[in-house]
């Protein structure tokens, strides 16, 4: 990776940042629409091939495992070849995955589904490991505000991929195929697309355009040991802030659109409940971001951790004949998730330089999303069993764990070095 891009004149480079963000803002608002269009009939589509709610959940683990698998993966790609490289094959893979998902509805073949799925998930670990592609650009007081703008973009999908369902659907009836393979044809086309403008835009890549206080030690040549880096606090702090935060969500909502179809809700309205909640996942990152500028990432967490647990609460409450408790359950599920994990994201970067960081991030993804992969197949054991409420009163409890782990190591998060701002 070369480094003489970082000689520009300053407004050059900050020209060329900028075109960065905004490209990484693209392709995050292209993947997304057509993974959570995809992941929306997920659960409905294995019940369907099925005939089992406690296998219904397998789709949507698939894709979480294979976000974890495209996580490590992607993440040791980018630290030998760059960041572009590795967006642009996790991008490409889920494309292909896309099209072996619709290859398993079309023959009612479960395994194929679950393959399709699992690369799916590489195109969805590429969305989220552009969040710190972001961060790498800009100096430690302001990288949460350039990671949530980023995390921001999935509000695209957040709001248009549930409600292609539909649409998508009628397209693929139009054309000789099953209605629920329709929303698998969006990631075919978006997910493409953002492959492209990934491999065309992001020129140079951002590691060469990184801010100088995440180049330190890869100019010194230096990087601590793997082990010593997930030792220090504030990087044991966010994984387990992390993890904890995309566990309580994907369990709660791996399982919402069954449980809804199940006391006679249509797809549509299914699409509007899921839509408030990828809407409360990515529309207020900005406003996480700079949240956790200004006030730092514990308070944000604890303030994350707050939320989900109300969310918990309400979607264990909720009459399941009237959708709106459960909209707003969904909603507040995903704010919190997106104040923990913008919040949990930026204190991941703090103390850790770039080589460091790069090692780390995959790790912690490869950990929350094989950690969210046991939620989606939990989910699916525990509403068979026990019901839908119980969900949330066990989401509800398990925020316990990261808000007490943060009470007993603020101290030493306050007392850990700093790269100066």
């Amino acid at each position: 990776m070369a480094t003489a891009v970082t000689e520009l004149p300053p407004a050059e480079l900050a020209r060329l940042r900028r075109r960065t963000v905004w490209t990484l803002v693209g392709g995050v608002a292209l993947g997304s629409t057509g993974n959570i269009a995809a992941l929306t009939v997920a659960t409905i589509v294995a019940n369907d091939l099925t005939g089992s709610a406690a296998l219904a959940g397998t789709p949507a683990a698939a894709v979480v495992f294979g976000a974890a698998l495209g996580a490590t993966t992607l993440s040791w790609l980018m630290s030998r070849r760059g960041r572009r490289p590795g967006l642009v094959v996790g991008y490409g893979l889920g494309v292909v995955g896309a099209g072996l998902a619709i290859a398993g509805v079309v023959a009612s073949s479960l395994p194929i589904l679950l393959l399709g799925s699992l690369l799916i998930g590489f195109g969805n670990s590429a969305n989220q490991l552009s969040r710190y592609a972001a961060a790498d650009l800009y100096p430690p007081d302001r990288r949460a505000t350039a990671l949530g703008v980023v995390v921001w973009a999935a509000t695209v999908g957040a709001v248009v991929g549930p409600n292609l369902v539909g649409p998508s659907g009628d397209v693929a009836a139009a054309i000789g195929l099953p209605r629920h393979a329709g929303p698998y044809l969006v990631p075919t086309i978006l997910v493409a697309l953002a492959a492209i403008l990934s491999f065309v835009r992001l020129r140079p890549d951002p590691y060469d355009l990184a801010d100088h206080h995440s180049r330190s030690a890869d100019d010194l040549g230096s990087a601590s040991p793997l082990a010593e880096i997930v030792r220090r606090p504030q990087v044991l702090v966010s994984i387990v802030a992390l993890v904890i935060g995309q566990f309580v969500m994907v369990l709660i909502m791996t399982m919402t659109p069954l449980h809804m179809t199940a006391h006679g809700h249509d797809l549509g309205a299914v699409g509007l409940v899921l839509s408030a909640h990828t809407f409360g996942m990515y529309a207020l990152a900005p406003i996480s971001g700079r949240l956790t500028d200004r006030f730092g990432s514990p308070t944000v967490i604890y303030g994350g951790l707050t939320v989900l647990a109300v969310a918990g609460v309400l979607a264990a409450i909720a009459p399941a004949e009237d959708d709106r408790l459960l909209l707003l359950a969904l909603f507040l599920l995903g704010w919190g998730w997106n104040l923990g994990y913008v919040a949990g994201s930026a204190l991941l970067t703090s103390g850790v330089s770039i080589v460091e960081r790069t090692r780390v991030q995959g790790i912690a993804d490869g950990l929350i999303w094989s950690t969210a992969a046991l939620a989606s197949l939990g989910s699916g054991v525990l509403v068979a069993s026990a019901g839908y409420a119980t969900l949330g009163v066990l989401g509800a409890i398990l925020v316990v764990i990261p808000a007490w782990i943060l009470t007993v190591r603020r101290g030493a998060l306050d007392r850990a070095p700093q790269p100066a701002a």
